[in-house]
């Protein structure tokens, strides 16, 4: 068995060689033809369903059956544009090999060798190619010919999605959108509504290939049921949207009047507490200068007077007679320019226990220099 070279697959080599053997194959009286439907060049089909792709060969003056003699070699393959060739079927010396879905119409030998496709896929569209090269019982090619024929597997649309795009108030503007997501070839729309009364509409206000429909100025009688249907040569599908136009203000009003309010509340709230703010701040100002400020220089008394301190922190009484205590006699050699004072029963010296008996309190006397200031 001969193996294809590296980097080769078996189809390219199968392929080469019925080229070859078509080469080769000598002039006989029986000129050889593969013939597909006169006109058939592109096969349309519908996903899910099965097609058949005819095809089939004579011998020019002989019949239309294979004969005892004949050894067939029958491949067919896929050719689809950015991709490698694919073998789908081949039927070699009595034995047949086919992907999955595959099939020949009728079981050989037959010289009719079309092609059945069940359950088909979109992804299955391309250029079918049959190649057939026919040999006689000593090996001898008798004829060798291809045909492609292009099959093309359709989609019906899939459900359409319809969506409401603006907001319905009377006096505004809004767009119904409609969508297929699958469809094969291309779905037309066409919007029309049903409830309460039927109505068609077309361009301008209709967009039959994007899918979109302008409805301007609304009024209230706008309102009803929307019906959009795609459709293409293959089926269709629909999808419906209520519109119901109101006259009063929409969402978006209310929402903005409550965010209004909101932030309004919140600058008045904010103003409260500014001028709360600023009116303490004089208070607090004073009662620091109150607080940092020096105590005021304390104006000097005069001796022998009962004064009474009135910054409000010190209280004392000076120089009275009932208080003072009495002088020690001076130094030797001191002067005797003052004369000690001698208590007497009116002025007399009142000890601390005495005072203590009529309820006095004892208080701090400061100390005075001879100019009469506390010191």
């Amino acid at each position: 068995m001969v193996s294809p070279p590296p980097g080769l697959p078996a189809s390219s080599l199968l392929q080469v060689l019925l080229l070859g053997l078509s080469a080769l194959a000598p002039a006989s009286g029986a000129q050889f033809q593969l013939h597909v439907p006169s006109g058939l060049d592109q096969v349309h089909a519908m996903e899910g369903e099965e097609v058949v792709l005819p095809a089939w060969y004579t011998f020019q003056g002989e019949a239309a059956t294979a004969r005892p003699w004949e050894t067939l070699t029958l491949m067919w393959f896929l050719e689809q544009e950015g991709k490698d060739l694919k073998q789908v079927l081949a039927h070699i010396s009595g034995v047949t090999t086919n992907q999955d879905g595959a099939s020949l119409v009728y079981p050989m030998p037959s010289r009719n060798v079309s092609l059945r496709l069940q359950r088909l896929r979109e992804k299955d569209s391309g250029s079918y190619r049959c190649s057939v090269n026919v040999q006689d019982k000593q090996g001898t090619s008798r004829g060798h010919s291809s045909k492609t024929l292009k099959l093309d597997v359709w989609v019906p649309p899939a459900p359409p999605s319809c969506h409401l795009l603006g907001t319905p108030r009377v006096g505004t503007n809004v767009t119904l959108s409609c969508k297929s997501p699958r469809s094969k070839p291309a779905a037309l729309y066409q919007w029309e509504r049903s409830h309460p009364s039927v109505e068609v509409f077309f361009a301008p206000v209709l967009d039959a290939i994007s899918g979109f429909l302008s409805l301007r100025n609304l009024s209230s009688s706008m309102s009803g049921v929307y019906v959009c249907k795609a459709t293409n040569r293959v089926g269709s599908a629909s999808c419906n949207v209520t519109l119901e136009v109101s006259s009063g203000p929409g969402a978006a009003v209310v929402a903005g009047a409550v965010v209004g309010t909101l932030v309004g509340l919140g600058l008045l709230a904010g103003l409260v507490l500014l001028y709360q703010r600023q009116g303490k701040a004089p208070e607090e100002v004073a009662n620091d200068i109150k607080e940092d400020a020096a105590a005021p220089r304390t104006l000097p008394w005069p001796k022998g007077s009962d004064t009474i301190s009135k910054n409000g922190t010190l209280s004392s009484v000076t120089s009275s007679p009932a208080l003072r205590p009495p002088h020690r006699p001076s130094r030797l050699g001191a002067s005797t320019a003052s004369t000690p004072m001698t208590p007497t029963r009116s002025h007399g010296w009142v000890s601390p226990s005495a005072l203590s008996r009529k309820g006095a309190v004892p208080v701090m006397v400061p100390a005075q220099n001879q100019a009469g200031s506390l010191v």
